[in-house]
């Protein structure tokens, strides 16, 4: 009796993660965004920001009695860029490469350098843009599938009142939503490890710490995003009214979590509002053991701020949820 018991408590949540995985399997946008999308986007922002040698710095020479010969002047410095312009298009030129101009015009003039600095370009891995970029778009995708995944399923499942039929079977809220977890899970592995993959073998982005503990904060992370997910589709009954709510949630970390620059741009009276965001905990964690090679140690705050995210909002979901 016991395990059949079992049986009936399983059954059900079986049968609705199956059914859920189907469903994305079936769904070619599905597939796109959560597999496809992350890549173009790594890839596109990857070339913009490539490492390259320090460019010539273009100068704006205005046009008049003493153009040419300031340009004459310019033109044999290597590290500058001059060009004969008229004075309302050279004003933001010269404002820009103003102490590159006065350094070649006073050497034109005859002033004699005391010493000539010379300079390396060193480069590291780890150093780069990109290298910051990838895990940031590695936490902001976690957010995204996970937040709009299960948030619009529950939400279209509510509106086409497949939600009020499942009240009169044996299925729980708990096995419900506990689907909706299992199904994203299972697409956790191949999601990030599609980003990371090509990000190590086109970008060159480095990995030095435990790949292992690499997947435990995408779990954590991803387990954090699905339950603000449910939390965020437990009552709409629409789905502008859960676009607007999750909308509402996600525009803030992708503004104030460090997606694409560091969060110390922040002021000092914000920074407390910023760490506290579940985004800025997953992004720093994964640059720790991307970038730094960082042990579970040094990440059990953060960690700890993801698990208390995603338990608090899963149990609170479970108390708000509405079939119908």
């Amino acid at each position: 009796m016991a395990e059949r018991a079992g049986d009936r408590i399983r059954r059900p949540l079986t049968e609705l993660t199956l059914t859920r995985v189907r469903e994305l399997v079936r769904e070619p946008e599905a597939v796109f965004w959560v597999f496809i999308f992350p890549i173009l986007l790594a890839a596109i922002l990857g070339l913009a920001f490539r490492s390259r040698p320090p460019e010539a710095l273009p100068v704006a020479v205005v046009a008049g009695p003493h153009g040419g010969s300031r340009l004459a002047a310019l033109s044999p410095q290597a590290d500058l860029k001059p060009r004969l312009l008229g004075e309302a298009e050279a004003r933001q030129a010269l404002a820009r490469g103003r102490l590159a101009v006065d350094a070649a015009l006073q050497r034109a003039a005859g002033r004699a350098d005391a010493f000539t600095a010379g300079h390396a370009e060193l480069t590291e891995p780890g150093a780069r843009y990109v290298d910051f970029l990838v895990p940031g778009l590695l936490g902001m995708n976690l957010m995204g599938t996970g937040m709009w995944g299960i948030g619009f399923s529950l939400v279209v499942a509510r509106q086409g009142n497949l939600l009020k039929r499942l009240v009169a079977s044996p299925v729980r809220r708990s096995h419900l939503l506990g689907a909706q977890l299992f199904s994203r899970l299972i697409f956790l592995v191949p999601e990030a490890g599609a980003l990371l993959l090509f990000a190590w073998l086109a970008l060159g982005v480095p990995v030095r710490g435990s790949l292992l503990l690499l997947i435990g904060v995408s779990l954590l992370g991803a387990l954090a995003f699905c339950g603000l997910g449910l939390l965020t589709a437990a009552r709409p009954r629409t789905i502008e009214g859960a676009s607007g709510i999750m909308n509402l949630v996600m525009v803030p970390m992708w503004i104030f979590s460090g997606i694409f620059f560091s969060t110390e741009r922040f002021p000092a009276a914000m920074q407390p509002f910023v760490q506290a965001l579940p985004l800025t905990a997953l992004n720093d964690s994964l640059r720790a053991v991307m970038l730094e090679g960082a042990g579970l140690a040094p990440l059990l705050p953060e960690l700890a701020l993801l698990a208390a995210w995603g338990g608090l909002s899963f149990v609170v979901a479970l108390k708000v949820f509405r079939w119908q």
